[in-house]
Parts: C-alpha cells; structure tokens; sequence
C-alpha cells in the first residue's frame, strides 16, 4: 500500500492510478523528493524535480525514454542532478519562466501559470504561485477516474506554505495557494510535496487561518 513516507538511501514507492504510475524516490541531503510520472497507456515518463543523487534517478528512470524533467522552481537543491539526468536521457527540461535565470543548466521549454504538461495520455496542469520564489509552481494532475493529485514543490507542505524571505512574499504564496488550490479543488486531492511526507488538501484546509495568523 502506497504511503509516501520515503527516506534517503530507502526504496522509491509506487502508486498505481488507473492511467498513471507515480514513484517517489527521497534523495539528497536536503532530503528533496523526486517524482516519476509514467504513462500506463504509453509508457511515457517525466521526472519532476531532477534534485540530487543522479546515479539513484537513472535507476529509478530504467531504460525507457525518459520525455521530459519538470523542476518546480529555482533553488538549487531541486535541479542539481539535472545536468547528469539530461546527458544520460536526453530528455527535454522544462521549468518556470520566471525562475530560469536561477537554474545554472538550459531550460528547454519554459512554462508559466495555466499551461498544460502533457505526457503520453497523460496531462498536469502548471499552477504558479510566486512567493517562496517568483516562478514557484505547483503540478495538477485529475485523475480521470478518482481524485486529484498535486505536485506541490516547496509550495505547501503538510502543517504550512514554503519558506519566504518578507511578509509581502508570504502574503502573495498564501493568498494563491488558497485561492489556486484550496478553493478550486476537494478535501481528498493528495499532496506530494517536494520534501518530506504527503498530505491531503483535506488534511491541511481547516490550518489556512492558524498559517495566516503565524505569519509562516
């Protein structure tokens, strides 16, 4: 049964959807997770968040094509095994316009807020939320037959939002989850956040005014 709960150096776990496979794998010393998305139709995958220990990625990624890698945002520790993923795989880099300058590797396909990822038969939905960096994004998957599931970066985590270095980013970063997120989706859309464990929308929405009022 699919948990989510990953340690650095453990075994990825799989969840298996009526149309898509995701592995989540914890690397790093930051302990990031990476996720591989895999067409079930098509076989086609994309990684989102190439963030460290390559040599564990390519094992995740095995020897199928790998289409694409998505990182969620600028800050190093979630593109750091990019360059070695990308000369392995030859795969496509995709990430947030507004966060490129911060990625020290080209990025193929920049995106910005409401564009459409699409992989095999499969598609996520590029939500941009600022605040923890300016091009910060989520991922949304629907599924076509169950609930939906987001790919959350260092946007929304379980107990909070990411990190923000001034209250007007913090501002920015809350008000669009909430209104992104929180107020477009239902109280079962799981969460995949790019450290640490998963979490349900459902779980967190009754925290909105405790986070609010913290400040953080």
């Amino acid at each position: 049964m699919y948990t989510g709960d990953v340690t650095v150096g453990g075994n990825a776990h799989t969840r298996e959807l009526s149309h898509l496979m995701i592995n989540k794998l914890a690397v790093g010393h930051f302990e990031n997770n990476a996720y591989l998305l895999r067409c079930r139709a098509t076989g086609a995958q994309v990684l989102i968040d190439a963030a460290a220990e390559p040599e564990r990625l390519l094992t995740l990624i095995g020897p199928d094509p790998l289409e694409m890698i998505i990182t969620t945002h600028g800050h190093p520790d979630h593109w750091q095994a990019l360059s070695e993923v990308v000369s392995h795989t030859g795969a496509v880099t995709t990430a947030p316009e507004a966060d490129i300058r911060s990625i020290a590797f080209p990025v193929d396909a920049p995106f910005s807020d409401g564009d459409v990822i699409r992989f095999g038969n499969c598609e996520l939905e590029v939500i941009t939320v600022g605040g923890h960096t300016p091009g910060c994004s989520l991922l949304l998957y629907r599924d076509p037959t169950g609930h939906e599931h987001l790919f959350s970066g260092d946007a929304l985590f379980p107990g909070g939002v990411g990190k923000t270095n001034s209250p007007e980013d913090f501002d920015t970063l809350l008000v669009n989850i909430k209104e992104k997120t929180f107020d477009r989706l239902s109280d079962l859309t799981w969460v995949y956040p790019g450290h640490g464990n998963d979490t349900t929308l459902g779980t967190e929405r009754h925290k909105l005014q405790e986070w609010h009022d913290r400040g953080w």
